[in-house]
């Protein structure tokens, strides 16, 4: 039987290690990719740390239930190289992107479309064995999307930091307010959102992050302004030069100080979604959140139809690439490191 490498979580607040298994073999409605490419995302140290930062010094433990060795990696494109028996046999050597957020099928959430809400999840990478192998085992094939002509590394971000980018910029679409808009945190996922934003929205798009190449190559690819959160009244200067605030913020960061700074700027009757997961505690006074009419709502991913909608806009032309760089597959420790120490701009994709 062929022999299937991973780069695994072996034990937790660890670095991965290579280990080799018998490549699976897939049974009914299954498929077997053999990976291309695969996204870094900074969910993957959470899972790696065992832990999501709850402030206050509290940690929410994301241990339970996992087995190790276990492998992360959930921003999948590849090629089916095995069915099983239930799946065409036409599909095999099809080149496909993998939508890695399953739900069990079974539960009120997931028969509304909403598996990424699914209690009992299977989400690829997170809770059970993902893409930083050479194969991943995918529960059905309703999961997989054509990607052509998009590059393969382009295909594979967008199953998560796009799809996340794209599902937090649809909660503003409809809002009877467009004057103005604010993404905070220029990551993986930030970046994606800079560049849907301008196929979405007519307005200029402002951005604001602490790291000065992050707000240099943002204004590079299209933002309009770009903002130093940390510039002493910087607060003061943008209420000014907006006008009153923002209308429509995302929040890709998703701090304490990020959500203080969303808040601060935002417009009476504005609204924030926080899609960001890098943890800690926000609170707001009740007569200041009435006062300003304010909205917040709280964003993962997106759902399975969200991410059909995606792939064609990208398919058609409409969204542009966003920076990213390729690795081997077996430096992925090396290039969470960097990740972890904010020294990465865009994304990293990984690549066998």
């Amino acid at each position: 039987m062929a022999l299937m490498r991973r780069q695994s979580l072996v034990k937790f607040d660890a670095p991965l290690c290579e280990t080799i298994v018998d490549t699976p073999k897939p049974k009914a409605a299954e498929v077997l990719v053999r990976i291309e490419r695969c996204g870094l995302c900074h969910s993957d140290l959470h899972i790696q740390d065992g832990y999501a930062d709850l402030g206050g010094g509290k940690k929410l433990d994301t241990t339970r239930g996992m087995t190790l060795p276990f492998t992360l990696g959930h921003e999948i494109a590849g090629v089916v190289d095995e069915v099983g028996p239930d799946v065409p046999a036409s599909l095999v050597g099809s080149k496909k992107a993998v939508f890695p957020w399953i739900g069990c099928g079974q539960c009120r959430d997931c028969k509304n479309g909403d598996e990424n809400l699914c209690a009992k999840q299977r989400f690829l990478g997170v809770s059970i064995d993902g893409g930083f192998a050479t194969h991943v085992l995918v529960p059905d094939a309703k999961y997989l999307l054509d990607y052509d002509p998009l590059p393969v590394n382009q295909a594979a971000t967008l199953m998560c930091s796009g799809v996340t980018a794209y599902g937090a910029l649809k909660r503003l679409v409809d809002r009877p307010r467009q004057r103005n808009l604010l993404l905070i945190g220029l990551g993986g996922v930030g970046m994606m959102g800079l560049s849907f934003a301008q196929a979405m929205f007519k307005q200029p798009i402002t951005v604001a992050d602490l790291s000065p190449a992050a707000r240099e190559t943002a204004l590079k690819n299209g933002a309009a302004v770009a903002y130093d959160p940390s510039e002493p009244d910087v607060i003061k200067r943008i209420l000014k030069e907006t006008g009153g605030g923002f209308d429509e913020v995302v929040d890709f960061a998703g701090n304490e100080k990020s959500m203080a700074f969303a808040v601060a700027v935002a417009a009476r009757g504005g609204k924030v979604v926080i899609s960001g997961l890098m943890g800690g505690q926000f609170t707001l006074p009740m007569v200041q959140w009435v006062y300003k009419r304010l909205t917040v709502e709280g964003f993962m991913v997106g759902t399975l139809a969200e991410a059909h909608e995606l792939m064609a806009l990208a398919r058609a032309g409409k969204i542009k690439p966003t920076p990213m760089r390729e690795e081997p597959m077996g430096d992925v420790q090396k290039w969470i490191d960097e990740l972890r120490g904010g020294k990465v701009v865009g994304r990293i994709v990984l690549k066998n």
